[in-house]
């Protein structure tokens, strides 16, 4: 755990949690997921869509999906830990760790769309809940993407500034 984030927790730890909550955190799987990746690769796969890879090295953020041809990035969040505005939620327990936890996330999110955006990639954000709602319309959103004529790439230089 990052040192910035332990500062949010009392005494440096986790109080109240059980060892039960411990094993859930845990179990949770940062890649090749069933209920997100997994989910949208085998949607890719039936529709036909190639040319992807799956998190390839050398990008900033690892994108979940990436197709070099047509310079798209696609990224899969989960909406507890990139906290969605509709179902993403704080646990009760250790409150301002969490909203530290996940308010770094969604801020490292925009950095690294800039960054991407700037280098010419087109990036894709699908929450979690969306594959669930309608994997058909993201797998569209997808293909209609990778159709649109590439972006050109703009020069690097200084900082990448993101607003809030």
């Amino acid at each position: 755990m990052e040192r910035s984030l332990r500062a949010h927790l009392p005494h440096g730890q986790f109080e109240g949690t059980t060892p039960r909550d411990s094993r859930t955190m845990q179990a949770v799987r940062g890649r090749n997921n069933r209920t997100t990746e997994k989910r949208l690769r085998f949607g890719l796969v039936r529709r036909g869509v190639v040319g992807w890879q799956v998190q390839p090295g050398g990008l900033m953020g690892k994108p979940d999906f990436f197709f070099p041809a047509r310079n798209v990035a696609v990224f899969v969040d989960g909406c507890f830990w990139h906290g969605c505005p509709e179902c993403g939620h704080v646990p009760r327990k250790n409150v301002s760790f969490w909203r530290a936890k996940i308010g770094r996330n969604r801020y490292r999110d925009r950095i690294v769309d800039a960054e991407l955006e700037q280098q010419g990639i087109r990036v894709l954000r699908f929450w979690e809940h969306e594959l669930d709602l309608g994997l058909g319309a993201c797998i569209k959103k997808v293909i209609a993407c990778l159709k649109e004529p590439p972006i050109p790439e703009r020069k690097r230089g200084g900082t990448i500034r993101v607003t809030f």
